[in-house]
């Protein structure tokens, strides 16, 4: 069983006893899900996952002070602590995970104000650029139990997705990242006999391959560690998890920088293909770099478009 389940389980059985016997006036506010941080909220947790942070719980998102008042919000949180303990084999944590309580009452604007920056989820071009991209894709995963007043899933839908000209000025600066780091500096430090400086240039084409593919099936890419899992899920490129892989854990001897520098050519024309189907590119070519600067032409606000290439990244 996933974290999902047992916490949908968990809610169904202790959850809505909970809100309705003891909290009737306020339950149609609350809104409750499991979202944030975590493998279980993206659905990757395993067997291994289990070895901390991981627990029978749910989150239960409620709205400000003029609704819910601190005294009753505490209230729910003691009543929310008394629950069971130990539930289908699982027990509750007795300690914080890193970064604070996961599960329990928080406040939609505490949610929303860790994971962007801003409580109500309105965004400037500036606060788009600068939000941590794992970040944003925390703060629209899991699953929504029991939608309250609709406050918390107004802001969740706000920010589904990068805005059309934010998602162009990002994928711009990863491609021409590619462009650099793969197409030309990976050989070129090949040749140097720098086999350290040429698996970094291999993990910067990786990496940045990983944000452009995750752009191009509009989602955020996740946190480091699970931005290849995730990968393997992606409709569009999601194919390339054992190319991109092998880019990074495999050695730089002579036949393998010929192999892997031809991989690189390959995940570029992949690329380059997938932004020549969806229009989002003139570029006659296989030099990413074009492709890069095509893409920023897209842009339909003056101001991002003409800022620094690399301004997104």
């Amino acid at each position: 069983m996933n974290g999902l389940e047992l916490a949908f389980k968990y809610y169904e059985e202790y959850g809505k006893a909970l809100l309705d016997e003891k909290f009737p006036d306020i339950s149609r506010y609350v809104t409750i899900g499991l979202a944030g941080s975590g493998s279980e909220c993206f659905g990757f947790d395993d067997d291994t996952s289990q070895d901390h942070d991981f627990e029978p719980g749910f989150c239960i998102f409620i709205p400000g002070e003029d609704i819910i008042d601190e005294k009753t919000a505490f209230s729910l949180q003691r009543e929310y602590d008394k629950l069971p303990s130990e539930y289908m084999g699982f027990s509750r944590q007795k300690m914080k995970p890193v970064g604070g309580n996961r599960h329990g009452v928080i406040r939609i604007s505490d949610f929303y104000g860790a994971k962007c920056g801003r409580p109500d989820g309105e965004l400037s071009v500036y606060d788009w650029l600068a939000v941590p991209e794992h970040a944003l894709a925390e703060a629209v995963n899991g699953e929504i139990f029991k939608d309250g007043d609709n406050s918390f899933s107004k802001i969740r839908e706000k920010l589904q997705k990068y805005p059309d000209d934010i998602g162009f000025k990002k994928m711009a600066g990863y491609l021409l990242t590619m462009a650099q780091a793969g197409q030309y500096n990976y050989l070129r430090c090949v040749k140097r006999g720098d086999t350290a400086a040429a698996q970094m240039a291999a993990f910067r084409f990786t990496e940045a391959a990983l944000h452009v593919i995750y752009l191009l099936n509009r989602q955020y890419m996740p946190y480091y560690k699970w931005c290849f899992r995730g990968l393997k899920e992606l409709t569009k490129l999601g194919n390339l998890y054992d190319s991109l892989e092998y880019l990074i854990s495999s050695d730089n001897d002579a036949k393998r920088s010929d192999v892997k520098s031809g991989m690189i050519e390959d995940v570029a024309a992949l690329v380059i293909k997938e932004l020549k189907e969806e229009g989002l590119s003139d570029a006659v070519c296989f030099d990413l770099e074009k492709h890069a600067y095509s893409v920023n032409d897209r842009i339909s606000d003056g101001m991002l478009r003409t800022m620094d290439i690399f301004a997104g990244v």
